[in-house]
């Protein structure tokens, strides 16, 4: 009978908590979400286990010398696993679109507005005494409306790392949820008429302006915003490796088998932060909330840049567009080129809205930088 007792003391279900059962219960759910709605499942999926490793009393896998633990600390702690998938992205990401059509930078700029109005928001809410959040804190919640995963688990790391549970995980969701955001947010700020616009052809753009591209954004990010160099740096190697030609081996391997290990460990790391004692706090309810309102602001400011720009010019942009400012690549150009679809069933935007994603990403990138430059 001692035995038994022994036995029965030593058990998980022995020893969990309330609180634990609530974080298995959620990271079922974004197992679900991952698996069965395919939402981010690359993600998701590999959080969502790793918050149940976390979560299982006497799993010493998330804490101490537990991997989950070690790989947090090498990966996320030095902020390497996001800057891999940064050169992992840059390899993959064509930046013709852009080059195509350079008017496009602008309303990737503008789509990064939701990050810095978050930002005032969530200091404005903490002097208000509705929540409490550091000035630290409030940036990392801000990135979240870049929508660029990397980005905000990079930002978090070195802001605010114990938020980093529910910062990545309200990121990632906002990210698969784009078809469901966008579409209600574009058609309120635009028109019948602007959404059927149809734009012109797409210039060809040479080999010579896809290998100086990565090394001129390099160059003039690093030495105006040196925080910013590691993001950039990163994504303008992994271009630069895409474009020479002359290392496609290295290439290959970067846009596949490095990018998706990473992924995995990444992954696997931001789910050891998913304890019910880190998530399961009232900051959590307002880090998802404000990181809804900052998708929600990039999202409209980039279509409202782009209302603005054809205020300004003869040239007409579709507004759609605009609101794949926000750097959820390609999923963002997708949405833009459905809705203009519905508008008008031969306009074809994707190539055009990758202008605008591709700079979105640059954008978020830039805005980590002034976060870490200014808060550290």
């Amino acid at each position: 009978m001692q035995l038994i007792l022994e036995i029965w003391h030593g058990s998980g279900l022995y020893q969990i908590s309330g609180g634990q059962v609530a974080m298995i219960v959620i990271c079922l759910g974004l197992l679900y979400l991952g698996i069965v709605k395919k939402f981010e499942p690359l993600l998701l999926v590999t959080i969502g286990f790793g918050g149940l490793l976390s979560n299982i009393p006497g799993v010493e896998i998330a804490t101490g010398d537990g991997l989950l633990h070690l790989t947090y600390v090498v990966g996320i702690e030095t902020g390497a696993f996001p800057l891999i998938i940064f050169m992992g992205v840059g390899a993959l990401t064509d930046f013709g679109p852009l080059l195509a059509n350079p008017r496009t930078l602008f309303l990737g700029a503008a789509a990064q507005f939701g990050i810095f109005a978050t930002l005032l928001g969530a200091l404005g809410l903490t002097e208000l005494g509705v929540m409490d959040f550091t000035v630290k804190e409030a940036a990392a919640i801000g990135i979240i409306g870049g929508a660029d995963g990397p980005t905000a688990i990079y930002v978090a790391g070195q802001l605010a790392p114990h938020l980093l549970g529910a910062i990545a995980v309200a990121a990632y969701s906002y990210m698969a949820l784009v078809p469901l955001i966008q579409p209600p947010i574009m058609k309120l700020l635009t028109s019948e008429s602007e959404r059927k616009i149809q734009m012109v052809q797409l210039r060809e753009v040479s080999k010579t302006e896809r290998i100086l591209f990565p090394l001129t954004l390099l160059l003039l990010v690093a030495l105006l915003l040196p925080t910013a160099a590691p993001l950039i740096g990163m994504l303008a190697f992994g271009n630069l490796m895409r474009e020479c030609g002359v290392v496609d081996r290295l290439s290959d391997t970067t846009q596949n088998a490095l990018i998706n290990i990473v992924t995995i460990f990444l992954g696997l790391a931001v789910g050891s932060k998913l304890s019910a004692d880190q998530f399961l706090v009232t900051s959590t309810l307002g880090i998802l909330l404000l990181g809804m309102v900052a998708f929600a602001i990039g999202t409209a400011s980039g279509v409202l840049m782009a209302k603005l720009m054809n205020k300004l010019s003869t040239n007409p942009v579709n507004p759609l567009i605009g609101a794949a400012g926000v750097s959820a690549v390609p999923m963002a150009a997708r949405v833009a080129n459905k809705v203009g679809l519905e508008a008008n069933p031969h306009n074809i935007l994707l190539m055009h809205a990758m202008g605008p994603n591709v700079a979105g990403v640059i954008g978020s990138a830039i805005a980590a930088g002034v976060m870490i430059m200014f808060m550290t």
